[in-house]
């Protein structure tokens, strides 16, 4: 084998990672958990979400969560309405949202973790209270 071989055969294997690379690119473009679809929808309204944190740092409203092995139990200050994201940086077919009430006197939101794997985990908890809305923001790891 001479080097014009060699050169020739580097050449073909470089082109053939190029093209591997490309396909794979192709094939992860669309199950990426980390790009939101409505990414500049959510750049419009990042005044509404940064009033609400403050909401939440001014009435001093932040929720507690408690992790156990079959629940994660978060308590609010008020009874509210709440829509809660959790979302998995590793899998998007795993996120979940929830719409709903708080429950009982304490003001819970009960969240069975029978289906949640193990791994770290985004919550985003929007809640409103009288007409005035919260947000919070955490990462869990279950």
């Amino acid at each position: 084998m001479n080097w014009g071989t060699k050169i020739v055969m580097g050449m073909i294997t470089f082109m053939l990672f190029i093209i591997a690379m490309v396909c794979y690119m192709f094939y992860v473009h669309g199950r990426d958990a980390l790009i939101e679809d409505d990414y500049y929808e959510q750049g419009m309204n990042y005044n509404t979400e940064f009033n609400a944190t403050m909401n939440m740092l001014d009435a001093n409203a932040a929720p507690e969560i408690v992790i156990s092995p079959s629940q994660i139990i978060i308590k609010l200050k008020d009874s509210a309405t709440y829509h809660l994201n959790l979302k998995r940086a590793s899998n998007d077919k795993d996120d979940k949202t929830l719409n709903g009430s708080t429950v009982g006197p304490s003001n819970l939101i009960l969240i069975e973790r029978t289906d949640f794997p193990s791994g770290l985990w985004f919550l985003k908890l929007q809640w409103s209270v009288k007409g005035k809305d919260f947000q919070f923001r955490k990462n869990l790891s279950l």
